[in-house]
């Protein structure tokens, strides 16, 4: 799920010409290239039928997006809400935003201090 989710985001123009490769799971940006995605797998269950566990699984995929600006956060969060939101395709069954929150990064400095927006998506896919 992870690759394919990754791909996703890499695969859209509009991402890609923003934030060229710096799409990455579980690493933070800390001093890297603005603007800039973090993935992270918020929680993860396997669905199951009468019969047992099926191949069919759902995540909470948490998406951070990071940028220098408040308005450059916002045009990436609206380019990835553009190729996520009811996503199907190969092994995701169906990718649905399920809620987005504004923030900013501690630090000790302006430059130490990007924008950021979170935004959650409820993965379903099979294996």
């Amino acid at each position: 799920m992870e690759e394919a989710f990754r791909a996703i985001l890499l695969g859209n123009t509009a991402i890609a010409v923003r934030v060229g490769d710096r799409v990455d799971w579980g690493e933070g940006m800390q001093g890297g290239a603005l603007p800039s995605i973090t993935l992270q797998v918020v929680s993860s269950a396997n669905q199951h039928s009468m019969q047992g566990p099926d191949r069919l699984s759902q995540s909470r995929v948490q998406v951070d997006v990071y940028a220098a600006s408040y308005g450059d956060a916002k045009v990436l969060q609206r380019a990835v809400l553009g190729a996520l939101d009811g996503y199907r395709g190969g092994s995701m069954q169906g990718i649905f935003h399920a809620g987005s929150r504004d923030g900013r990064e501690t630090g000790t400095s302006e430059a130490e201090r990007p924008y950021r927006v979170s935004m959650d998506f409820m993965t379903n896919w099979s294996e």
